[in-house]
């Protein structure tokens, strides 16, 4: 089982490199940046369970130093991927495939 994710800049019309991720899971944290396609492939996870992903934006996105989506793992067999959507004054998110 793993962990993608694809951060874009909407207010750009572009990916974000370089941004710092954490993956967090019952006190443990995996770290990541994203790639120059704003995008970390594969971040592995032990099991099920609730997650986080916590991007640290500094002053990239304006109002928001950082965001955390919170998520739960019921498929150990399953790929998740968890884009992030960035503006000034807002971020959304889905699951992607």
């Amino acid at each position: 089982m793993t962990v993608s994710t694809h951060v874009l800049d909407a207010a750009l019309g572009r990916p974000v490199p370089g941004l710092g991720i954490r993956l967090e899971h019952d006190g443990a944290v995996t770290q990541a940046q994203t790639d120059a396609d704003g995008r970390v492939a594969s971040l592995p996870t032990p099991g099920n369970g609730v997650y986080r992903l916590v991007f640290d934006l500094g002053d990239r996105a304006g109002f928001y130093p950082e965001v955390v989506i919170a998520f739960r793992v019921t498929d150990p067999a399953a790929h998740y991927h968890v884009p992030l959507l960035l503006s000034p004054f807002a971020y959304s998110t889905y699951r992607g495939s």
